[in-house]
């Protein structure tokens, strides 16, 4: 079975055209800049869905955490704090919608999640004053999320926050510290008041349900590039804002704790689900809870699978298991 999925993805990859420069989207983005970009072109490859195929969600709806008992107390939710207001954004809904663009106590956040790297980021909107609107363009690079925005058309890659293609070339999103947390965990930190996104109406989805059941236990997507030595490519790697070095959630486990050169300590507890085991969210595989703080206060981190984390930080290290 695993050949098999090995010999489908290398098909696929066959079977793409190369971008060259750009000239094969532009009939569909006329407003993107092609002549300026920061990557090899060629490497952004169709995931099949078009602009917004996978809608971002842009009126998100919530309800206190008191009046929602849909979501499985294992399951893993993005946990969100800004000037004291808690909001949580739930896999079972961002598995497929990828982007939700929300304001939280003034700050505009994008909050993002791409199921194919195990990658939940939150940026601030704002660069240089402007703020931006995110969407998905339905391509990947190195298997990762390519967001666009609405003011510029500019494309974004989403592991890295960055623009890679068009008039925002080179400009950078800041990051927003966040905890990917069991819905238990995070009502139990932020206590009364905290919200969490519910489906807003506008949309039809098997909200719960995982599409890419029994991925991480697979193989990547449309990825034909090195995985990191000594580990499975979709084992799941830990690491901080500057992505200079990883530690394998194997390795966490085992030791329950770790504290860094920079003093952030690393933290380990079970009782998350996987959301990309199983079919249904809430039964799968338990990853646990990872913490990041630094003197006591939440640090930016990251959950990624290790291929995503190699992929674009081929040169660090990846601490692991003796």
């Amino acid at each position: 079975m695993k050949q098999l999925a090995i010999s489908l993805a290398a098909l696929a990859l066959m079977a793409l055209p190369a971008l060259g420069d750009g000239a094969r989207w532009q009939g569909a983005w006329p407003n993107t800049d092609f002549s300026k970009s920061s990557v090899d072109i060629d490497e952004i490859l169709s995931g099949g869905p078009p602009r917004d195929g996978i809608p971002p969600i842009d009126e998100p709806r919530f309800v206190p955490v008191e009046e929602e008992d849909q979501i499985a107390a294992s399951e893993p939710v993005i946990g969100v704090t800004i000037n004291g207001k808690s909001r949580a954004y739930p896999l079972r809904i961002l598995m497929w919608h990828e982007i939700v663009n929300d304001e939280l106590e003034g700050t505009p956040i994008a909050v993002t999640f791409c199921p194919l790297c195990n990658a939940a980021i939150v940026f601030d909107r704002r660069v240089d004053g402007r703020v931006f609107d995110f969407g998905t363009t339905g391509k990947l690079r190195r298997s990762d999320l390519v967001m666009w925005d609405r003011q510029t058309e500019s494309w974004w890659q989403q592991f890295m926050g960055e623009a890679i293609v068009g008039e925002m070339t080179g400009a950078r999103l800041a990051l927003v510290p966040a905890r990917l947390e069991s819905y238990e965990n995070f009502k139990q930190r932020t206590g009364p008041g905290a919200e969490v996104l519910v489906p807003n109406g506008k949309h039809r989805r098997r909200y719960g349900a995982n599409p890419y059941s029994g991925y991480d236990s697979g193989i990547p997507f449309l990825y034909d590039g090195e995985t990191p030595p000594g580990l499975e490519p979709l084992e799941r790697v830990v690491s901080l804002e500057d992505k200079s070095e990883a530690w394998s959630l194997a390795l966490l486990r085992q030791k329950g704790s770790i504290t860094t050169a920079n003093g952030t300590v690393l933290s380990w507890s079970a009782g998350q689900n996987s959301a990309l085991d199983t079919d249904v969210i809430a039964e799968g595989k338990d990853v646990g809870n990872v913490i990041a703080t630094r003197n006591g206060r939440d640090v930016v981190y990251f959950v990624d699978f290790a291929f995503a984390f190699h992929a674009f930080r081929p040169q660090a290290p990846i601490h692991k298991p003796e």
